[in-house]
């Protein structure tokens, strides 16, 4: 394969000119070979090998790994009413545990994240919900019929993650949290070899999986090889095959012409066979099993410029593989 301008120009250390804002971190591999570690060298925040990021909503990728390795062992199942309370006596009770997954629950809420004083994901992440996020998104009323309708909403990640919680830590908040994070180690986190991963849980003992788990560049890269790699580390399988095919399989048309929706991982249009958990701020784990590419960006950049970070990461892509 010969060189290409954008490899050359990250691998030379040069920021990418045509993404708006900063990019901190860009790394690439394919087919096993490293081709590009890049770490900003002026951006506004430290960057390098042991710089910890901000996941924003690739934390939900990591959460459908959760739920696949739970739902492997037999404790939960995709097309069973969840175990909500709540919901128990009302039209909520029919949601089920993949309505959740393919954000088809039905409930009403708002993702915006303009602090309009109406946003739904900024009062449960940083408003009068933050203290219990899964009790905020819980207490949402139906919109919708569960399963007939489409809406991203990070309250749903939530929900999935208080039923993660119960499921392996009961209802004690410091008995949910310790088992949680104890699982996450022990059951992913160590199995992929992360570094500092630290993810954030809530007052009442709640992974907030919609949004924060701080890791490395390099850390990212490893959850994204194992969707790359048919859910194995190596020789040892993490996550079932069906579990991590399940992911690309288109659910819903996104939001954006650009995107579908698949199990709680979007699906880029102009990428066959494609995956990728995205976060606020243009945060990028895009991966292309057949292909055995994983693609890492980490940065900061303004929410409406969000096309044109990813048309740069296709550009990227269809360089490398041609």
């Amino acid at each position: 394969m010969g060189a290409t301008p954008i490899l050359d120009g990250l691998r030379a250390g040069e920021v990418p000119i045509a993404v708006p804002g900063e990019t901190h971190a860009v790394l690439v591999e394919h087919r096993g070979e490293r081709l590009c570690t890049f770490y900003a060298s002026d951006a506004s925040v430290p960057c390098g090998p042991d710089t910890t990021h901000r996941s924003w909503s690739v934390a939900k990728g990591v959460t459908h790994a959760l739920v696949g390795l739970v739902v492997a062992d037999g404790l939960l199942d995709v097309d069973d009413p969840v175990a909500v309370p709540e919901w128990r006596n009302d039209a909520r009770a029919d949601i089920t545990l993949r309505h959740l997954l393919t954000m088809r629950s039905g409930l009403a809420w708002n993702e915006e994240y303009a602090d309009s004083g109406d946003s739904d994901v900024v009062t449960m992440l940083w408003g009068a919900g933050r203290d219990d996020v899964a009790a905020y998104a819980i207490d949402r009323p139906l919109a919708a019929p569960p399963g007939s309708s489409w809406y991203y909403s990070s309250g749903t990640t939530n929900i999935l993650c208080r039923i993660l919680g119960d499921v392996v830590g009961g209802d004690d908040p410091n008995g949910r949290r310790a088992a949680m994070e104890r699982f996450m180690n022990e059951r992913l986190f160590d199995p992929l070899g992360l570094q500092r991963p630290m993810p954030r849980f809530d007052a009442a003992g709640t992974f907030i999986g919609s949004s924060f788990l701080f890791a490395t560049a390099e850390d990212f890269m490893r959850f994204g090889q194992l969707y790359a790699n048919d859910g194995c580390v190596g020789d040892t399988r993490v996550l079932e095959s069906s579990w991590v095919d399940d992911a690309r399989v288109v659910t819903s048309p996104g939001d954006d012409p650009d995107l579908d929706y698949g199990t709680h991982w979007w699906i880029f249009n102009r990428l066959a066979g494609s995956v990728a958990a995205c976060g606020y701020e243009g945060q990028f784990v895009l991966v292309l099993p057949v292909e055995d590419l994983v693609v890492v960006r980490l940065g900061k950049s303004p929410l409406d410029d969000d096309p044109v970070v990813r048309a740069w990461l296709v550009d990227l892509v269809e360089e490398v593989l041609n």
